[in-house]
């Protein structure tokens, strides 16, 4: 295989990714990282969870998590209510605007790649996960945030980084 069609496949792929966040914005008028929140929320026991654990499950920082929650909470698609006993923990609870919205929306990219990765193989998912591993360190990306959002500025500062360390 030629490495100009490495190249164009994961153009592909970020292409394929920044297509879907567009229409899930129009859409929606929700964001991506918006929209994991509130699916996570749909899977928790009395659809509520904690900051730090919503935090934890989009792998972003506590001051971003906690901006994505005021714009879901602007929204009335989550609201805030503080856990029984203990007034200085705050649940982030869906709320039925919330869930009508993941009701009416159609299956995202990500949620059919992991419908197609469970019907690969142990072998195959640990192989895929190698070749991944193995692309990452080739880009020099092993340390990037993984936010589960790609924008603009981050391909900006991918580029800077890569022409830095890679000079002409």
């Amino acid at each position: 295989m030629k490495y100009i069609e490495i190249l164009i496949k994961l153009r592909k792929i970020i292409r394929s990714i920044n297509l879907e966040s567009k229409k899930i914005e129009k859409e929606l008028g929700i964001s991506i990282p918006q929209l994991l929140v509130l699916q996570y929320l749909s899977d928790q026991k009395d659809y509520r969870a904690f900051a730090k654990d919503i935090k934890e499950y989009i792998n972003l920082n506590a001051s971003t998590v906690s901006g994505i929650i005021s714009r879901l909470e602007s929204k009335v698609l989550v609201a805030k209510s503080p856990k029984p006993n203990d007034k200085r923990a705050t649940y982030i609870l869906l709320t039925a605007k919330g869930a009508d919205l993941l009701y009416k929306y159609p299956p995202t990219l990500q949620e059919k790649l992991s419908q197609r990765l469970k019907k690969l193989s142990p072998n195959q998912i640990e192989e895929l996960d190698r070749n991944i591993d193995l692309l990452t360190i080739i880009m020099d990306v092993k340390d990037i945030d993984a936010a589960p959002l790609l924008t603009i500025k981050d391909l900006t500062e991918l580029t800077v980084k890569v022409r830095t360390d890679h000079p002409q």
